[in-house]
């Protein structure tokens, strides 16, 4: 039988809710004089549209990445925090019903570890129509058979997280430790996801081609920004970010994909200056790998909202017709794959 959940039903009716790259020989750069009006000014336009984000958001929309965390479930011994509250999903779906978001990618939080049972709770609750999830796993502890059973409830992808631990892997570690993911999950035509540093990215060049599975990276490939006096005339030349022109590599290459998310653990500037410049760059070099996400429920952060950093991502959008793929369309094609059981 074949299982294909279906990604256009929507959350309003949930109740209880061997080709490798070589190294760049080209790094191009942004001559920012040429783009200073229309480049670097754009994010500041007053919005003239009087329709709120919500009415606004494509319809169908997906949050490529967010959490459920509760109490309940025991993290790690080396957790980096201990939820304090709960953020179930039922609470996901208040969330994002009030930015007009349908549907959620469920991600799996550093403190369950392998341990996924908080995210397949809520995958069962919601259902494969509705929700995705990306889980953790150790390869060699993990079998074909409990693979299939997570994909009837709607993962698709597996993390690996390097960053939440402050680990810089090496590059024999990254190949091992990819090759062995994919080589467990290709037959289920999921991806992997990389939580890292984006001056590591240029280590993956090479090793993503041969994976021969998508790739997602998160939090805008992860650069270490910082503080710019934009008042005084800064900008900011994304393609300076140590493994920037890589990411830019890997995503027109066309297997790789990168989450415009969590602006608030990157960025020093209040109004996203600095990651508005990367995203335009983004869409310019591959507008069909660019996937918009929250990040709820905004782990270790307090009082984040995280709606102007929406308003300015459908600003950057600049179309309905681009919006639509960042909001949607991306994600629907980095996760709906098809498995016979």
């Amino acid at each position: 039988m074949a299982v294909r959940p279906c990604f256009s039903t929507t959350l309003l009716t949930l109740r209880c809710r061997p080709f490798i790259l070589g190294p760049t020989s080209i790094r191009p750069r942004l001559d920012l004089s040429k783009y200073s009006n229309p480049f670097l000014s754009a994010p500041y336009i007053t919005n003239t549209n009087n329709k709120p984000v919500k009415a606004r958001v494509p319809a169908k929309t997906w949050d490529s990445h967010m959490h459920v965390v509760e109490p309940r479930y025991p993290v790690v011994a080396n957790a980096a925090y201990n939820p304090a509250a709960p953020h179930t999903i039922d609470d996901a779906v208040s969330f994002e019903s009030s930015l007009g978001i349908e549907n959620v990618v469920l991600v799996q939080p550093s403190i369950y570890g392998f341990d996924n049972s908080c995210l397949l709770d809520a995958l069962r609750q919601i259902g494969p129509s509705r929700g995705r999830g990306v889980v953790v796993i150790d390869p060699a502890n993990t079998n074909n058979k409990t693979l299939k059973e997570w994909h009837s409830l709607g993962v698709r992808g597996v993390r690996v997280n390097f960053k939440s631990a402050g680990k810089v892997p090496s590059r024999n570690e990254l190949q091992r430790t990819l090759s062995e993911q994919a080589q467990l999950i290709s037959p289920l035509g999921w991806m992997i996801q990389i939580h890292t540093a984006m001056d590591t990215i240029p280590m993956l060049e090479e090793i993503i081609p041969r994976l021969g599975i998508k790739v997602c990276i998160d939090h805008f490939g992860g650069p270490e920004l910082h503080k710019a006096m934009w008042e005084n005339g800064d900008s900011l030349d994304p393609y300076s970010l140590p493994g920037f022109s890589t990411l830019i590599s890997l995503l027109k290459a066309g297997r790789t994909y990168v989450k415009i998310s969590a602006p608030y653990r990157l960025s020093k500037d209040e109004e996203y200056r600095d990651l508005a410049t990367m995203t335009r760059e983004f869409l310019r070099q591959a507008p069909n790998r660019i996937l918009y996400a929250t990040d709820w429920p905004h782990t270790r952060f307090a009082n984040i909202n995280i709606e102007p950093f929406t308003e300015l991502c459908l600003r950057l959008c600049g179309s309905q017709a681009l919006a639509e793929k960042v909001f949607r369309l991306n994600a629907e094609d980095l996760m709906d794959s098809r498995l016979e059981i």
